[in-house]
């Protein structure tokens, strides 16, 4: 058996081709889908994660549940998996717990978030911040962890809510404190337009740790929030590596879950409803499944 590629390392050679796409996949299967339809990437939203456990996304879930989420997806897709992990479950101990965690679930990385604890939406207003020391030492935890549980192939991602609180300049001097104390790649959350990813890419790409390479870059592309739509192309022409899709699958899922509860109501049957559903057979051709045949479990 040839030697695996660390998920992380994955990451980082998608991102040197150019801007990488990672939808969210809130379960194994939407996993399948997003690597069915030839994505390099996947991502798993906390957002998402809570919702599809029926309740908001404030941190009320454990990190064995967050963790049960990155392995499925993981496993389901068999590509590199970014995933959410909101303030870390706790202090530095639960920090490091938390990077040994994903990374053995076969997480390619994770993003911590300097709200305090319980978080908030990063584009909902109201939110607080945890003093910029208080940040760097989970940050440093997290980047320690990742050096001992996988020699660094383990990408940390620091994300800034600054914008929305402190203004513009504490999220840049926030990122940038980030980077110093071992954050990979930097996560502005709440930017509100493409000036403001642009200014803020311009300043913070050029700074590295110990003369590091720049660190990477992510967005967030999320429906109904502060950031205006703006396309993969153009984040990756504003020094971006990799543009997340948190809940939108979740959101055009139950969108369509809804309209069909409400066809079932009304007409008594699902018939109507018979042309926009996946087959049987697209349905077990998604998951690789031959009826009378032994199934595999995948190998990754």
């Amino acid at each position: 058996m040839s030697e695996r590629v660390h998920p992380g390392v994955r990451l980082r050679e998608a991102m040197g081709r150019g801007v990488v796409a990672a939808p969210g996949a809130f379960n194994g299967l939407c996993a399948r889908a997003v690597a069915r339809a030839g994505f390099e990437a996947c991502y798993v939203s906390g957002a998402a994660t809570s919702v599809c456990a029926g309740v908001p996304d404030v941190g009320l879930l454990t990190l064995e549940h967050f963790t049960r989420t990155v392995r499925e997806v993981a496993e389901g897709s068999g590509l590199p998996v970014l995933a959410d992990a909101d303030t870390g479950f706790g202090e530095a101990e639960m920090v490091r717990r938390t990077v040994v965690e994903y990374e053995r679930a076969g997480g390619a990385g994770l993003h911590l978030e300097d709200q305090v604890f319980p978080k908030r939406c990063g584009h909902l207003d109201g939110k607080s911040l945890v003093p910029v020391d208080h940040m760097c030492e989970k940050v440093e935890w997290a980047a320690k962890a990742s050096r001992d549980c996988s020699g660094g192939a383990f990408i940390v991602c620091a994300r800034t809510d600054a914008r929305g609180v402190e203004g513009f300049e504490a999220a840049v001097a926030r990122a940038k404190a980030y980077v110093r104390a071992g954050a990979e790649m930097i996560f502005p959350e709440g930017l509100t337009s493409e000036d403001e990813f642009a200014a803020f890419a311009r300043t913070v790409r050029g700074e590295g740790a110990n003369g590091a390479r720049r660190p990477y870059l992510l967005a967030n592309m999320t429906e109904f929030g502060k950031t205006p739509m703006i396309p993969l192309g153009r984040f990756g022409e504003m020094g971006y590596d990799v543009v997340i899709y948190p809940v939108t699958l979740l959101r055009v899922a139950m969108w369509a879950v809804t309209r069909a509860l409400e066809t079932i109501r009304r007409d008594g049957s699902a018939e109507s409803l018979l042309v926009e559903m996946q087959t049987r057979q697209e349905l077990y051709g998604l998951i690789g499944y031959e009826p009378g045949k032994a199934w595999e479990w995948p190998v990754r």
